[in-house]
């Protein structure tokens, strides 16, 4: 679909479009599915049209009624994608959980979901026969608002894709049509509805934004319940009619140049990632992974990070620059499932603006250049608000600051989420005059967004804040530390009535000597930022518990350090 032949979607349905796609082009690729463990499964949209609606007579026919809440919890699996439009055909509203890994205790995946159920209303949850056993004491329990199990890969198999493309049931634009929840760990979660107009209407913004054309193509391992990878990668792809080539989140952490292996193969012109993922692939993809790999055909590879990384760029750049990466590729955007995905967003074919300020003046509000080198600190721009977003930086009583200040994040959006589905509290936290704060920390300098991180996260130590990125950014550099595997957080220093830093990385190193002088040797290393870690915590690889977009998640990591000394 061409940029000129857009027109205002917003009053339209997002089965509408899919539907137009099916009798427009029955034949043309609509999601490749790529895995290591099976063929590659090409889905045309005649087909895959076909399939949902087979998925949607399914569901009506065994009792699922419009608006209620279909929580998805299957694997990487080339019927995902019609089981999921199948979804969205019978007018209920998808929602893709995580499919829980094999390190965490069914108990403890039962209760974060009969949380996440409470607030986020699930009814019904299609799944695997895998999980029956640990879902099943959920259906119809105490407080669950969960009513059955239902298997939709078994009615695929089954076959039965001739009965046509059905209609969608009668519904309105401002209609619900999805259910993301908000990054975190699961028992965190916030759920986030979003009509058919908010998505449509930022899509095509979105479209505009990244200059989105006829020829592009998507690929992506992210995971769908997230908002990058549900969003920027799945919704963009299958409303304006680009091929998606999705890979398992799974298989790619396992193997990181499955990515770049099909960026060269499918000619991939799009690609979401956060900082975590541009530093894994240039740390771990080796030289033979690469033999015939190109990347000269991505145009954009957008970070979507809190705050974007200097260094990740930089890395990725100079690992894959010599197979044909573009450093003028290498983009960044602030997004949020709050606002369904965008708010800001660098030029296409123009690398964001990096400003280099002074720590010790940054942490007191003010943006100037450092008076010494070895006070820096590099903050690398988001972008520019995309049509239809407007951002503001308040103060603690959201009152406005003025350039080169820092403060929170206030954005107003025309793809603005309405609350948090049975959460009115932490809606009324974040919500006011039309106004959505985001807890997020940045400035404005010459127009351009710099996101820091978030603010609750801050430790306040001595009257002077500390970001915990910059710690964990440095700590990270030691040798031994597992890169990216590192959170700081505050810890109370009640004897001097302030706070003090607390530091948790992983290494592999176990022999107690090396371990000593580890730990000099990161002290040492946050030392050289004049920061001062009062509690170091070393733990094994995998050892951290990770959000929903992938990071190393900063309370969790706490709770269950502070657990486990605890318990001694």
């Amino acid at each position: 679909m061409s940029q000129e032949n857009w027109t205002d979607d917003g009053e339209r349905l997002i089965w509408d479009h899919w539907r137009r796609h099916a009798d427009a082009a029955p034949d043309a690729e609509a999601i490749v599915h790529v895995s290591l463990d099976g063929p590659t499964r090409r889905w045309k949209w005649g087909e895959l049209m076909r399939s949902a609606s087979q998925i949607s007579r399914r569901l009506r026919d065994g009792g699922v009624r419009r608006g209620e809440v279909c929580a998805v919890i299957i694997r990487h699996h080339p019927s995902f994608y019609p089981v999921y439009l199948g979804i969205c055909g019978a007018g209920a509203l998808p929602a893709v959980l995580a499919y829980p890994s094999a390190r965490l205790h069914p108990e403890k995946f039962r209760e974060g979901l009969h949380g996440m159920s409470q607030r986020s209303g699930l009814d019904h949850i299609l799944t695997e026969h895998d999980l029956t056993d640990t879902l099943l004491p959920l259906v119809g329990g105490d407080g669950s608002t969960i009513r059955d199990l239902l298997y939709p890969l078994d009615w695929l198999e089954s076959g039965g894709t001739d009965g046509g493309i059905d209609d969608h049931p009668p519904a309105a634009p401002s209609d619900p049509c999805l259910l993301q929840h908000s990054s975190g760990t699961t028992g965190l979660q916030k759920p986030v509805v979003l009509s058919h107009a908010a998505v449509l209407r930022h899509l095509r913004r979105y479209a505009r934004a990244i200059r989105l054309r006829d020829d592009d193509r998507i690929v992506s391992w992210l995971p769908l319940y997230h908002d990058m990878g549900l969003i920027a990668a799945f919704y963009l792809a299958l409303v304006q009619r680009v091929p998606l080539v999705q890979l398992s989140p799974i298989e790619w952490v396992s193997f990181p140049a499955l990515l770049l292996r099909q960026i060269s193969a499918e000619r991939g012109t799009l690609c979401w990632l956060p900082n975590f993922a541009l530093s894994l692939m240039a740390d771990r993809v080796r030289d033979d992974d690469l033999e015939g790999v190109r990347l000269d055909s991505l145009r954009m590879l957008i970070n979507c990070s809190e705050p974007v990384r200097a260094e990740s760029q930089e890395k990725f750049h100079h690992r894959f620059g010599r197979i044909g990466l573009r450093r003028e590729a290498l983009a960044a955007c602030y997004a949020m499932a709050e606002t369904t995905f965008a708010v800001t967003q660098t030029a296409p074919g123009r690398e964001p603006a990096v400003l280099t300020v002074d720590r010790g003046q940054l942490a007191k509000g003010n943006v100037v250049a450092p008076a010494d080198p070895a006070s820096a600190r590099v903050c690398v721009s988001s972008g520019t608000t995309i049509e239809g977003c407007k951002v503001r930086i308040v103060d603690e009583q959201r009152g406005d600051l003025p350039p080169d200040r820092l403060g929170e994040i206030a954005i107003a959006s025309a793809s603005m989420f309405d609350g948090y589905r049975n959460y009115p509290e932490k809606t009324a936290q974040v919500l006011a005059d039309g106004w959505y704060y985001s807890g997020d920390l940045g400035f404005i300098h010459d127009g351009q967004c710099f996101v820091l991180g978030r603010k609750k996260d801050v430790i306040i130590v001595a009257g002077n804040n500390v970001y915990p990125e910059d710690v964990e950014d440095a700590v990270g550099k030691v040798a031994g530390v597992v890169p990216g595997r590192v959170v700081a957080f505050a810890a109370d220093d009640s004897a001097n009535g302030t706070e003090s830093i607390a530091v948790i990385a992983e290494t592999a190193i176990d022999e107690t000597p090396a371990r000593k002088a580890l730990r000099t040797a990161i002290l040492t290393a946050a030392m050289a930022i004049d920061v001062t870690v009062s509690r170091l915590y070393l733990v094994p690889p995998r050892w951290m518990i990770k959000s929903s977009s992938g990071k190393p998640a900063r309370a969790a990591n706490r709770s269950r350090v502070t657990d486990e000394m605890a318990r001694g």
